[in-house]
């Protein structure tokens, strides 16, 4: 089973058991994190998708670490104008570890059955070569 949820503005998809690196979190490291912007719960053929988010959707997580990503290295330059520009940035993140996926798609109300009412005839008009 997989699930696609949202967190930190962007989508990821994870099965149970799966270690990501998301947005950072503020919850201490070994604690439970439940994600509850399911988008879609999957399962072979048995596809559920939310409009937008399942209602009873829910990822449950467990912390594994904080930490900080490599440096992203950002450099301006322009020729011939003595104009040279450095910056550096570190994304922090959050890995977790997802621990299990529940689902539950919203209820289709039942289609009320349509009453067919009878066609009234038509009369039908024949065209004749009469002029």
């Amino acid at each position: 089973m997989y699930a696609v949820f949202t967190t930190g503005g962007k989508q990821y998809r994870a099965a149970t058991g799966d270690i990501l690196k998301i947005e950072k979190l503020d919850i201490d490291k070994g604690a439970t994190v439940e994600l509850e912007q399911v988008l879609m719960v999957g399962e072979g053929e048995d596809v559920k998708v939310g409009t937008p988010y399942l209602k009873g959707g829910k990822v449950t997580a467990t912390v594994v670490e904080h930490g900080r990503g490599k440096k992203i290295r950002i450099i301006k330059f322009h020729r011939r104008k003595h104009h040279r520009k450095q910056m550096g940035h570190r994304q922090d993140y959050t890995k977790i570890e997802i621990t299990g996926i529940a689902a539950s798609a919203p209820r289709k109300k039942a289609a009320k059955a349509k009453v067919e009412k009878p066609e009234t005839e038509t009369p039908k008009v024949e065209a004749t070569g009469e002029v």
